[in-house]
């Protein structure tokens, strides 16, 4: 199977191209698609020679190539009517009535020049289909986000992302506006789903199955939630689906010298803890190393409950319920990695027992609240 692609360099033929090849490398076995197709990739640059042996060869086309921010107001239908007229016109030559998947607009249905331009390539993709019998796939994508889209271009996402991770001023004229939203991965995996034959149809046009609805303010917000969670280290709510996807966009938009940030290292002589990742809802994650021959802890509590998990170095961690003599003792190494939960009502320590330093993530079900840190001094 040769699947052709136009627009195959933009936002979403970018991200298109890339999820086939991990296809058709067996990379990803997430699609029941068969990996030996071949894509032909065709943009802007691409020689009519080149385009016309595609339309000649292609037995699937996804037509993405569109213009939306031309210098002059003619090129709106030079891009989104002239370039399809063309390609139905090479497909209709050499009889090709492969499927064709057409990216419009949802604002095919407001009167402005984009509008009707993006209208009248799908007015022609409808003719062409009742004229040759092809199947015909129009899709009118609302606000589209996620990685690689380009910024201060027609998505206020990937601008407001590029701008608030570059330490740059965003612009809102209204934070109630609500905008209508589709992730890339979602978008591509309906794509995908197409040319499989299943798409998801809702009357003439066909439509990505997972849409989010939020307004600039909130969207905001949440990206400057992001921002600000390497200081606070907290943890967004990675059970909301759009939080999720837009913190994977935001990340995408880091400039490449701000990967890593510094964490504060509560050092002593007797090691270090630092704290990593603090969630309200899933608690806390820290680090704490432990010098040859020390002990922590020694302390107990009423309803904050801990793992630890020793990654490197040997230790021993001790339990003693509050009422009992009886000590129980768990030798921890970092050659197996063994998780230790820390039940409430047993006071604990914890004690290097190698000539290196050790090392111990930590998790505890709460982030620390110096108010009621639920933490009790007692001997093991």
């Amino acid at each position: 199977m040769k699947i052709l692609i136009t627009g195959a360099k933009g936002f979403i033929g970018k991200n298109l191209v890339s999820h086939l090849r991990n296809i058709q490398e067996g990379k990803d076995k997430t699609y029941t698609l068969d990996p030996n197709f071949e894509i032909l990739e065709c943009d802007i640059d691409t020689d009519a020679a080149i385009l016309e042996q595609y339309s000649q060869e292609a037995d699937f086309i996804y037509n993405l190539a569109g213009i939306n921010r031309p210098e002059k107001e003619s090129e709106f239908m030079e891009g989104n009517y002239d370039f399809a007229s063309d390609l139905l016109d090479l497909l209709q030559k050499y009889q090709n009535t492969c499927p064709i998947m057409l990216s419009s607009s949802a604002q095919a249905s407001l009167d402005n020049p984009y509008g009707r331009s993006k209208k009248a390539g799908e007015d022609l993709l409808f003719q062409y289909a009742n004229k040759t019998g092809a199947k015909v796939m129009v899709y009118r994508f609302p606000n589209v986000f996620g990685k690689w889209c380009r910024p201060n271009y027609n998505s206020a996402i990937a601008t407001f992302c590029n701008n608030i991770a570059n330490d740059l001023d965003i612009s809102i004229s209204d934070r109630n506006y609500k905008m209508t939203l589709i992730y890339i991965d979602d978008l591509v995996k309906e794509l995908i789903f197409a040319l499989q034959g299943k798409e998801n149809r809702e009357g003439n046009f066909c439509a990505v199955p997972i849409v989010h609805h939020k307004t600039l303010g909130e969207i905001a917000d949440l990206l400057y939630s992001f921002k600000d969670s390497r200081n606070d280290l907290s943890v967004a709510n990675m059970n909301d689906p759009f939080a999720k996807k837009l913190y994977s966009t935001y990340l995408s938009y880091l400039p490449c010298d701000k990967f890593s940030y510094l964490l504060k290292m509560n050092v002593d002589p007797r090691g270090s803890f630092t704290e990593m990742l603090k969630s309200k809802d899933r608690g806390q994650v820290s680090v704490n190393i432990s010098k040859p021959g020390i002990v922590k802890g020694n302390h107990w509590h009423h309803s904050k409950n801990e793992k630890f998990l020793v990654v490197s170095g040997k230790g021993v961690i001790r339990f003693r319920k509050i009422d009992e003599e009886k000590v129980y003792e768990y030798f921890v190494s970092g050659d197996q990695l063994e998780v230790v939960d820390i039940p409430v009502g047993y006071t604990h320590n914890i004690e290097n027992l190698a000539a290196t330093d050790m090392v111990t993530v930590m998790w505890v079900n709460e982030p620390f609240d110096p108010e009621f840190p639920d933490t009790f001094y007692l001997e093991v």
